[in-house]
């Protein structure tokens, strides 16, 4: 896969810090009419109470933590959240208590190890080639014992701002309309066997985990 989409895809959640958890939340250009909007929470909830029924967590990694939707979520669980991050504006709203990294997943290697790797949506903008490094790297990233759970998107459901230009890569866009280029592979629980996943009742989200 071209460097040049990997750092394309990079500026682009630098780009859109500000503005990422209106997408979670359903905020102003992301909104759902009512009762999209409802099933669209009613899996959150799911993924959710799943992440909570992982207490007590020891210490975590997060990877691409981004603006800490999960950082929330995880820190309360943890006795040490190490969140990883390739953009240094996306880390700054992350405000929840965790270590912060700037670094490349793709260039990063831990100087410890954890007790549970987690990623949210992100194993999705891994290019193909670079799977087996990636999990290459959180296996190193774990101790004895160690979990990994991760959450994804389970379909290319939202349109409010993405079209598909070609297999693997998106075109997406800002409020201010600017576009750019990102990876985004829709992965299944069969793409990734060893791990126990499942798709949420609506189908919005894949998430998941266990030892590896």
């Amino acid at each position: 896969m071209s460097e040049a989409l990997l750092a394309e895809q990079r500026r682009y959640y630098a780009a859109r810090a500000p503005e990422y958890e209106d997408w979670w939340w359903r905020r102003g250009r992301y909104a759902l009419e009512p009762d999209d909007e409802a099933r669209w929470f009613a899996d959150v909830a799911e993924v959710e109470g799943a992440v909570a029924e992982l207490a007590p967590l020891g210490d975590v990694l997060e990877l691409a933590a981004g603006t800490g939707i999960w950082t929330r979520r995880l820190v309360p669980l943890a006795s040490r959240v190490v969140a990883v991050d390739a953009n240094a504006e996306t880390l700054a709203l992350n405000d929840f208590g965790a270590e912060h990294v700037v670094a490349d997943v793709f260039d990063w290697q831990p100087a410890a190890r954890f007790d549970l790797c987690f990623f949210g949506f992100w194993l999705s903008h891994v290019p193909d080639d670079r799977l087996d490094a990636f999990w290459a790297l959180v296996h190193s990233a774990l101790a004895p014992g160690g979990r990994v759970f991760l959450v994804d998107n389970g379909s290319p459901s939202d349109s409010t701002h993405t079209s598909r230009t070609q297999t693997g890569i998106e075109t997406r866009r800002l409020a201010d309309g600017r576009e750019f280029r990102i990876v985004k592979h829709y992965r299944s629980a069969e793409d990734i066997p060893g791990l126990d996943l499942r798709v949420t009742e609506n189908g919005h989200f894949l998430y998941g985990g266990g030892a590896l």
